[in-house]
C-alpha cells in the first residue's frame, strides 16, 4: 500500500497504547483517539501521529475527527476499534444505565466509528478494519451479560461486514483476547491470579504486545487473505 495510516480508537492506555507503539515503529502514521485529552507525540516519542479527544458514542465528534482528517489528507486506511467500557454487575442487579452504557460504546461506537471511515476505504479499494473483542463475547462471562452481548454482538458485526466488503479488498477481523497483563492484572491478590490461571491451559496471562503484534500482522499484506475471523488470544482459554 502506498500510504500507512492507521486509526486507533481507545488509545491513551493498555492494549490500546501499544498498538500504536506498534504501529508508529513500523512506519506507520499514527491517528489516536480517546475519550480525554492526552499527549500521544510524547508516549510514542514521535511526531509521526495526531490525537482527537473523541468520545465514540458521541457522533458530531466523530464526524469533526473525520472532517478534519480530510483537510489534513490523513484518511487512515487502517482502523482498529480498540474503545470500550465495563460496568461489571450480576444481571438481577444491573441497571439499565449499566447496559444501555456499554453496549453503546463497545458496540454502537464501533458502528459510528466504521460507517465514516469505511467510505475512503471502498474509494480507495483497499483497507484493513480490526476489532479488539474479548473472549467474553464467545464465551460468556457471569457479571458481564452487558460486556459479553456487546463483544457477541461484535463478533456478528466483523462477519457480516467482511462478507459486504471483501470484494473491495477490505478485511474485517476480530481479535479476542484473554487474560491479558495491565495495569488492573497487577492488583489481584494472590489467590485472585491463581484462580484466574487455574483457567488457563497455558497456565500465564497474555501481554498486550502480543495483541498488537497479531494487529499489525492483520493489517500488513500478509494478512489479506484472512477475513471475517475472531481469532482468541488466551492461552487455550476458550476453544471453539
Amino acid at each position: 500500500m502506498d500510504k500507512k495510516i492507521v486509526l486507533i480508537t481507545g488509545v491513551s492506555r493498555g492494549i490500546g497504547l501499544q498498538i500504536a507503539k506498534c504501529f508508529v515503529n513500523d512506519g506507520y502514521y499514527v491517528v489516536g483517539t480517546s475519550r480525554s485529552k492526552f499527549t500521544l507525540n510524547e508516549e510514542l516519542n514521535s511526531e509521526n501521529c495526531l490525537h482527537f479527544p473523541v468520545d465514540v458514542t458521541d457522533r458530531k465528534q466523530i464526524a469533526n475527527c473525520f472532517d478534519e482528517l480530510k483537510k489534513l489528507d490523513k484518511m487512515p486506511n487502517v482502523l482498529i476499534n480498540n474503545a470500550g467500557i465495563t460496568k461489571d454487575q450480576i444481571f438481577l442487579r444491573m441497571k439499565e444505565d449499566d447496559w444501555d452504557d456499554v453496549i453503546n460504546s463497545n458496540l454502537n461506537g464501533v458502528f459510528n466509528v466504521t460507517k465514516l471511515f469505511i467510505k475512503s476505504m471502498v474509494k480507495d479499494h483497499f483497507g484493513r478494519i480490526i476489532n479488539i473483542s474479548s473472549v467474553a463475547g464467545l464465551m460468556g462471562n457471569p457479571g458481564q451479560v452487558n460486556y459479553s452481548a456487546s463483544k457477541a454482538g461484535l463478533g456478528g458485526f466483523t462477519r457480516a461486514l467482511a462478507k459486504e466488503v471483501a470484494s473491495r479488498n477490505i478485511t474485517v477481523n476480530c481479535i479476542a483476547p484473554g487474560f491479558i497483563e495491565t495495569d488492573m492484572t497487577d492488583h489481584f491478590k494472590d489467590e485472585e491470579l491463581e484462580n484466574i490461571l487455574n483457567q488457563i491451559p497455558a497456565n500465564k496471562m497474555g501481554n498486550s504486545q502480543q495483541i498488537a503484534d497479531l494487529a499489525l500482522f492483520l493489517a500488513s499484506s500478509k494478512g489479506c487473505y484472512i477475513t471475517g475471523q475472531t481469532i482468541s488470544v488466551d492461552g487455550g482459554l476458550y476453544m471453539s
